[in-house]
């Protein structure tokens, strides 16, 4: 990926996926708040590669168990280096033999007895073969491959465990429906009745439908279609979908219904949600995806999902601790520091708006003075601030004073890189912000960061214009709509540099 020039970079309007590209947001999307986390969808190909990886891996900690108790035996035919290829050789044979008996399927994974035949059957004929191909390069007595033998039972051992683990974690998922993918249908009357008949007829007991929202009140919007309720309006559909889990939304509008469709996108496209347009009588030209029988054209898709989701999640979890653990001196200090400047506690915290508006509670080196302290930013921090304690002036012209957010980081609160969080109650000259801007709300579909790409490029500090909380959304924004892992190493090597200028930063 080419990273672009700031500020040239960021873009004048969005949003920019889909045929509907005129159905930009055209006003603020009403603020919702949520306490409660809502779980995610885990995707099936998650829980198949990490059970895959961990029987592999079984495997392979049996082999070097063996090593290091039979060293010396093996040491007269194998070294180091050539047992390492024949464990690597045996895991990748047991790999193949699992995926050729099917031993990977969700449904074999959630049942321990449905595979464990298979499961045992797969890893005997390995060692089997094994035992062929190492009979007389050791000779034919059975203490010659003693170590094979345990080998056997150790990895056996191991692979039974890790199925169990595999099966009691799918068995939460689907207590807690998180393998099931939740679509609601936007629209009523006879579209949505044949949507709905359309999706049952797909046979995918993976797909849950909640029900449908629809604008209109007469008698074309019944309170039920094909036994799914009708639970609002659109707009009291952002208020679902900020409160439940949403993974889908179909919308049940003709084709030609163009400015209707924009309209709705407008309106939804800040969710983090898939959006899609039902095609009943599309052919294959004009669909991009298929739901069972029933065709799909694309009009928006959440920023991450998939890989890149598990790649972003990842990246912040390592570099959090890493950070963490390399900043912990630091932590001592500034504490110390605070305490002898002013009274007051070291940590400061606040509540701000997280992943898809919900609310999250964010922690801080204190830098005002404790009597000032504003826990919903209702007053901004302006130059030569006289709230500001000395120290904790130092603290936020270097940003130190945001490195307890490690810690939301870790806990999968935050990322690294992303939109900053901000405050409930900010405003920009006297309007909150998602008053203030059009499409402010869409910075929530992804988790909020420490640094981003807004930072880096001046637009980090006082934001009480209109002027200047749009242009760090419109930053936020290309960030969102342009993420790569590059893209966020990019954003961490930038960091110190933006943070040396100590531009708009007070």
């Amino acid at each position: 990926m080419s990273i672009p020039n700031a500020p040239d970079a960021a873009p004048s309007n969005h949003p920019k996926k889909s045929d509907y590209r005129e159905g930009k947001p055209t006003g603020a999307i009403p603020r919702v708040e949520r306490r409660k986390p809502v779980k995610s969808r885990v995707p099936p190909l998650f829980i198949q590669t990490a059970a895959r990886l961990g029987e592999a891996g079984a495997i392979a900690f049996g082999g070097a168990v063996i090593f290091l108790l039979h060293g010396d035996r093996l040491g007269e035919v194998f070294g180091a280096s050539a047992f390492a290829w024949l464990v690597l050789a045996v895991t990748l044979c047991f790999a193949a033999g699992a995926e050729f008996s099917s031993l990977y399927k969700i449904r074999v994974l959630a049942h321990i007895y449905r595979g464990l035949g298979p499961l045992v059957s797969a890893w005997s004929a390995v060692a089997g073969i094994a035992c062929m191909a190492l009979f007389f390069p050791l000779g034919a007595s059975p203490s010659a491959l003693r170590w094979l033998v345990d080998w056997y039972f150790i990895g056996l051992a191991g692979l039974v465990a890790t199925r169990a683990l595999s099966q009691s974690y799918i068995a939460q998922c689907q207590r807690d429906h998180r393998l099931t993918r939740r679509v609601v249908i936007v629209g009523g009357g006879k579209d949505a009745d044949r949507l709905s008949q359309l999706i049952r007829k797909s046979g995918r007991g993976d797909i849950e439908v909640c029900g449908f929202f629809d604008d209109r009140q007469d008698e074309r919007s019944e309170g039920a279609v094909n036994g799914l309720p009708k639970l609002g309006t659109v707009n009291e559909l952002l208020r679902f979908a900020r409160s439940n889990r949403v993974d889908l939304l179909i919308v049940a509008l003709p084709q030609a219904a163009q400015e209707r469709v924009s309209q709705l996108v407008s309106k939804l496209w800040v969710l983090p949600v898939d959006i899609r347009l039902a095609l009943p009588d599309a052919d294959e030209e004009v669909q991009s995806s298929r739901l069972g029988e029933l065709a799909l054209k694309s009009l928006y898709d959440k920023p991450m999902s998939g890989w890149d989701l598990a790649v972003k999640t990842v990246e912040d979890r390592v570099l959090g601790i890493l950070a963490l653990l390399l900043t912990a001196p630091l932590f001592l200090v500034i504490a110390v520091a605070i305490k002898l400047d002013s009274k007051g506690p070291v940590f400061f915290k606040q509540r701000r708006f997280g992943f898809n508006n919900e609310l999250i509670e964010v922690y801080k080196f204190r830098s005002l003075k404790h009597e000032d302290a504003d826990a919903n930013a209702s007053k901004l921090v302006t130059a030569d601030d006289d709230r500001v304690t000395k120290v904790g002036g130092f603290l936020r012209r270097t940003s130190l004073d945001e490195l307890p957010q490690l810690f939301s980081v870790i806990k999968g609160e935050m990322s690294m890189v992303g939109p900053r969080p901000h405050a409930v109650l900010a405003k920009a000259a006297g309007d909150l912000y998602g008053e203030a801007v059009d499409g402010y709300f869409a910075r929530h579909r992804v988790k909020p960061g420490m640094t981003g790409w807004a930072q880096i490029n001046g637009w980090r500090g006082e934001t009480d214009t209109h002027d200047k909380i749009a242009k760090r959304t419109e930053y936020d924004l290309y960030y969102i709509e342009n993420w790569s892992l590059l893209f966020d190493l990019y954003i961490l090597i930038k960091t110190p540099w933006a943070l040396l200028k100590g531009e708009n930063a007070y």
